[in-house]
C-alpha cells in the first residue's frame, strides 16, 4: 500500500516501536529516512541503525535505545507536512523543550539539528521535532 507521507510512517514507526517496547524497527529505505536515523544516532536518541538489502527494498534496522526500561525517544512530531510546508529562518528555527530536544531542518547543506542550522545561519523547511 502506498504511502503519502513517508517521513511520518518514519516517525509512526518509531513512536509505535518505542511505545510497544521493541527492541528494533524495520523500516522501508529512502536517502532522507537514512540521514534521518544517522541524526538520531549522533543525537544519542537511538542506539544504532543499519541498511539491509531486501530483493525488493532496502531496509533501515533501527536499535531502539531504552534507559531504565523507558525509551530514549519520548516524542516526536511532524511539523512539515506535504500539505503544508513550513520554512523558517536561522534566526527563526525554534528550540524544542528549552534546547533538551531537536528540531530537524531540512537545508540546502542536507538535513541539520536546529543547533547546527542556527551555527551555520542556514534556514530551511522544519521536518519534524524530536524529545
Amino acid at each position: 500500500m502506498p504511502v503519502t507521507d513517508p517521513i511520518s510512517d518514519f516517525l509512526t514507526r518509531i513512536r509505535n516501536a518505542a511505545k510497544a517496547k521493541k527492541p528494533r524497527v524495520d523500516i522501508p529505505s529512502s536517502f532522507m529516512k537514512k540521514n534521518l536515523a544517522d541524526i538520531l544516532k549522533k543525537q544519542n536518541f537511538i542506539d544504532d541503525f543499519s541498511m539491509i538489502e531486501d530483493n525488493k527494498q532496502n531496509i533501515i534496522r533501527i536499535q531502539l535505545k531504552y534507559r531504565n526500561g523507558l525509551s530514549a525517544i519520548s516524542g516526536l512530531r511532524r511539523i512539515s507536512t506535504p500539505g503544508l510546508r513550513v520554512y523558517k529562518n536561522s534566526t527563526d528555527i525554534p528550540r524544542v523543550l528549552n534546547g533538551l530536544g531537536i528540531a530537524v531542518v531540512s537545508t540546502s547543506k542536507g538535513l541539520l539539528t536546529d543547533k547546527e542550522a542556527r551555527k551555520g545561519s542556514i534556514g530551511g523547511e522544519v521536518v519534524c521535532y524530536i524529545w
